[in-house]
């Protein structure tokens, strides 16, 4: 049976690895939903057939935004067992793994999207490049009508790359606190 100093110090350790991961989880995210509002209200504005193809890389990235958004709901979960981990009432260890397992999981989810959403960005980006160049790719095209990649496609991409560091972020932070618990002494 651990001894009281080990449950403090489990506690605290939980306390600021889950501190850490929720605000850095959050400030990614504000960068991502911020990025992702402005691209939607920008094609809304302007109705272009190049950002056709980017539909799918934006949608796995909203996908993984919204796992990310579950994300920051267990980092705060995990702050809050941190907190009853000093206290008599503490939850059990199957208890404390089972949340981490669980942010594991969506965490692992959200890479999956992004890098499935990170390809299907980065192949639109190159076919719209490879159409800009007098290259064998354009033979038969409609010849060279404005298909220069913006910086809002170009944001687009950041914004997935936003989302898979986050996601990364809450997956060390996860296993990191899961070999916590389960260390033995």
């Amino acid at each position: 049976m651990a001894d009281q100093r080990d449950f403090k110090l489990l506690s605290l350790g939980m306390r600021r690895i889950g501190w850490i991961r929720f605000w850095i989880q959050t400030i990614l995210g504000v960068v991502v939903v911020g990025v992702l509002l402005f691209n939607n209200a920008a094609s809304l504005a302007k109705e272009s057939e190049s950002r056709l193809g980017l539909a799918p890389g934006l949608s796995l990235t909203t996908l993984s935004f919204i796992l990310l958004l579950f994300s920051l709901w267990q980092g705060w979960l995990i702050v809050k067992t941190g907190r009853a981990l000093d206290s008599e009432a503490r939850p059990s260890r199957g208890e404390t793994s089972r949340l981490l397992k669980r942010g594991l999981i969506a965490d692992l989810l959200g890479l999956v999207f992004a890098s499935i959403g990170y390809q299907s960005l980065a192949g639109a980006l190159f076919v719209q490049a490879s159409m800009q160049t007098a290259s064998g790719f354009n033979t038969g095209m409609r010849g060279l009508q404005d298909y220069s990649i913006t910086s809002l496609e170009m944001l687009s991409v950041l914004s997935n790359t936003q989302v898979l560091f986050a996601h990364v972020f809450g997956l060390i932070f996860s296993l990191w606190l899961l070999q916590r618990i389960f260390r033995k002494n």
